[in-house]
């Protein structure tokens, strides 16, 4: 069954697609691969986000899914506040969950399992249901667990590799302004009579007290010349100390 599985899946689909066509096609799976369910679920939250991505193969899933999420009860917060399986073999009988077991009656679910994963900051929940009552563990097993593994070893993958590619684009815009902040500090050094070290400080503490980036600081200094924040520079100067103060006494250079 596993070899088939992978075959169904495909390890490299979900590293290509977004998370929310992944979490829909784990869904899809889930559910094909559970003959006795009549649908399924899957969630997805990480550590650095406030809301779960979910997927359904159904409307009326969806908004099961929607209720546990928002009111904190059913089987999907459990397992993710556990990080154990969460399963109801009949939700008529079943009262842990009345929030959930209403609105699951309500559409006609009469059992429930969810198993859960978790990995590298991401937590994914995979849930099949039934309209009639009788455990769902075993077939959630077997339809879900490796899925679910497979689907959230690509799903970390990809989340690293987007990751990544975040911060070569911040390196290549940070290298491709870099040159601006060199000529500011060229600027700040003549006009302060300073080493590059102290003027590259005082224009880092300059954009922290001003909340400005320092690469847009950097890129007023070099349009104006310096002209303007004299004043501002000199006083930072003189807050590092007694000696900065004596160098400042005697006076900036003028700027050109």
């Amino acid at each position: 069954m596993t070899t088939s599985l992978a075959q169904v899946v495909g390890a490299s689909e979900y590293g290509a697609a977004s998370l929310d066509r992944g979490l829909a096609h784990l869904a899809e799976q889930a559910a094909w691969c559970a003959p006795g369910s009549c649908g399924a679920t899957v969630t997805a939250v990480t550590d650095d986000a406030d809301d779960a991505s979910t997927a359904a193969t159904h409307p009326d899933l969806s908004t099961l899914v929607t209720a546990q999420l928002e009111t904190g009860d059913g089987p999907i917060p459990a397992a993710l506040d556990t990080g154990r399986e969460a399963a109801a073999d009949d939700l008529l009988h079943d009262r842990r969950w009345p929030v959930f077991r209403a609105r699951a009656l309500d559409v006609g679910v009469r059992s429930s399992a969810t198993l859960v994963f978790s990995r590298d900051a991401l937590t994914v929940t995979v849930s099949v249901y039934g309209f009639r009552p009788g455990p769902l563990r075993q077939e959630a097993h077997e339809a879900t667990e490796m899925l679910g593994d497979l689907a959230l070893t690509s799903f970390v993958r990809d989340r690293r590799y987007r990751r990544a590619l975040a911060e070569v684009d911040q390196l290549d815009t940070a290298l491709r302004r870099r040159p601006v902040v060199d000529q500011a500090c060229g600027i700040a050094m003549y006009v302060l009579g300073c080493d590059a070290e102290e003027a590259f400080d005082l224009l880092r503490r300059h954009s922290q007290r001003s909340n400005r980036k320092l690469a847009d600081l950097a890129e007023v200094v070099v349009r104006t010349r310096g002209h303007g924040l004299e004043g501002e520079l000199r006083k930072l100067r003189r807050e590092a100390g007694p000696a900065a103060d004596a160098a400042a006494d005697a006076g900036p250079r003028p700027a050109g």
